[in-house]
């Protein structure tokens, strides 16, 4: 094992002798890819299913629904296990699990197999982002978190934007069902590569120099406490309080778009399915670049300022106030070009905030914070698992796309509220 010499001052970036750390990263974003495009195929391929199972909105609603309760509800004790297991042998086992499942989504013969399937996958993704973030936590400065929150994120979004198009086009040739079993190989191949490539430390990857280990270890000591964080200090913590409900309000959102935009654009704009698909893909393309430029301007005024707080709650508080202007705009537009135009400026300001969120995790939780973001992680897909089934209810109520739209731009007002209490250097500590 190498050792850090602590007594030394860290090297400029531009002086290390390796950067193992972004290939991590860059491991990282290709997992995020694949997440989003397992969970947002099914949004594409939603109008050909329904027609086939004579499915209506509502029941649709369950089916995505079902996905989010087991996302959501299994955050917690993924975070738990990954703090004890490690990220190299988390990940691998849950990319397998959910790559099964979303290959046995094509095998499903009714509403109640759809919904099975879709709630097992749930369970396998729950563990995706705590780990990452786990392993954020060993492989990356202070100062390189936010950026790598973002552009993580990033990468998932733009999978997302992509994946509509290429679920229609795979659909065209061989069918929906086949295009499952197509993106579940993705995400088996990569759990192979993680498993025997990862190192949970950087001490123990062969390819990590001593500057590279001086640099991520630089302004905090290298030794990770081994002491449990005990649940009565996190969840008595109001910080970890008013970071869950913020992230209740962003998944709710979110979910909105991931879940309904194609069904939207084909009944509402009436666009053929094709066209509908490639709409909905252009919100979460634009927050493929925010996402990155929230965590970079983040990180680049906290090197700037030194203010950890001011410089996580500015990047947050601006994002969630674009999406309370422009979600109400976009439902409310009556030109279809100009719904997608602010449609999608909501999501680039929604997304906004993304990479600032999953850092105060880093930034509170420290090496706990596997646990930590599980259960941020947890609240955020409450909130998308609440999101489908609500919606659907209020389309059923209102007869009208509108409300549910406009209860998404009330969430993100309460979010942008919620971050002037959210304090990053407020550690939560066992």
């Amino acid at each position: 094992m190498k050792e850090l010499r602590v007594n030394q001052p860290a090297p400029a970036e531009t002086e290390l002798r390796s950067s193992v750390r972004y290939q991590v990263l860059w491991m990282s974003v290709l997992l995020y890819a694949i997440t989003y495009m397992d969970r947002v195929c099914i949004a594409a391929a939603a109008p050909v299913i329904k027609r086939e199972f004579g499915f209506d909105n509502w029941t649709m609603g369950l089916v995505f629904s079902l996905f989010g309760w087991g996302y959501g509800l299994f955050q917690v004790p993924a975070g738990w296990l990954v703090d004890r297991i490690g990220p190299r042998r988390m990940l691998s086992a849950i990319v397998l699990w959910w790559s099964v499942f979303t290959a046995l989504t094509g095998f499903a013969w009714n509403a109640a197999s759809l919904m099975v399937i879709r709630f097992l996958f749930g369970v396998g993704q729950a563990g995706a982002f705590p780990s990452a973030t786990r392993a954020f936590s060993r492989w990356l400065a202070a100062s390189e978190r936010g950026f790598a929150q973002g552009i993580t994120h990033s990468g998932s979004r733009l999978a997302g934007s992509l994946t509509p198009a290429a679920t229609v086009a795979l659909m065209a040739v061989w069918g929906w069902r086949a295009a499952f079993a197509l993106f579940g190989v993705a995400g088996i191949v990569w759990a192979i590569l993680w498993f025997f490539w990862y190192r949970d430390r950087p001490e123990d990857h062969p390819g990590v120099s001593q500057s590279e280990l001086e640099w991520i270890h630089a302004g905090r000591s290298p030794v990770f406490s081994a002491a449990p964080l005990a649940w009565r200090k996190l969840l008595g913590s109001p910080n970890t309080w008013c970071l869950c409900v913020m992230y209740f309000c962003y998944g709710y959102v979110l979910w909105i778009f991931l879940n309904w935009l194609p069904t939207y654009f084909t009944e509402v704009r009436h666009f053929s399915l094709l066209r509908a698909s490639l709409y909905a893909g252009a919100p979460l393309l634009a927050g493929t670049i925010t996402n990155t430029l929230g965590g970079w301007l983040s990180d680049q005024l906290y090197l700037r300022t030194g203010n950890l707080r001011s410089s996580r709650r500015i990047v947050a508080v601006a994002g969630f106030g674009i999406g309370v202007a422009f979600v109400a705009l976009g439902i409310l537009a009556t030109s279809p070009t100009v719904a997608i135009v602010f449609m999608s400026i909501a999501v680039a300001g929604l997304e906004l905030t993304t990479g600032v969120s999953w850092a105060v995790p880093l930034d509170i939780g420290r090496d706990h914070a596997g646990k930590v973001s599980g259960l941020m992680n947890t609240f955020g897909n409450v909130g998308g698992a609440l999101s489908p089934i609500v919606f659907a209810w209020m389309l059923q109520a209102f007869e009208s796309w509108t409300p549910g739209f406009l209860l998404g731009s009330a969430l993100c007002l309460v979010a942008a509220l919620l971050w002037l209490k959210i304090d990053p250097t407020r550690p939560v500590e066992g």
